[in-house]
C-alpha cells in the first residue's frame, strides 16, 4: 500500500469518529431513542439556532469530506493506483 493510501484510509476512520461523535450532539426531535437515553430531560436547556445551525453545517461538512474519500480510496483501488 502507498503512503497516500495508508493516510486517506486514516483520516476516513478519524472522520468517522468525528462524525459519529457530532451526530451524538444533534438535539432530539423527540420518539426516539435520544429520550429513552435522557434527551427528554433537557429539553429546557436547548442550544442556541446559531450553535445548532453551526453544528448542522460542521456534521455536512464533515460527511461530504467523508464519503468524498471513500469514493477515492475506490477509485484508486478499482484502478490499482495505489
Amino acid at each position: 500500500m502507498t503512503a497516500l493510501k495508508i493516510t486517506l484510509q486514516v483520516i476516513v476512520v478519524l472522520l468517522s469518529f468525528v462524525l459519529t461523535l457530532l451526530i451524538l450532539m444533534h438535539k432530539g426531535k423527540g420518539g426516539g431513542l435520544s429520550d429513552m437515553f435522557g434527551g427528554g430531560l433537557t429539553q429546557n436547556a436547548g442550544t442556541s439556532g446559531v450553535a445548532e445551525k453551526n453544528l448542522n453545517r460542521w456534521t455536512v461538512i464533515i460527511a461530504l469530506v467523508w464519503v468524498a474519500l471513500i469514493i477515492g480510496l475506490d477509485m484508486m483501488t478499482k484502478f490499482n493506483l495505489g
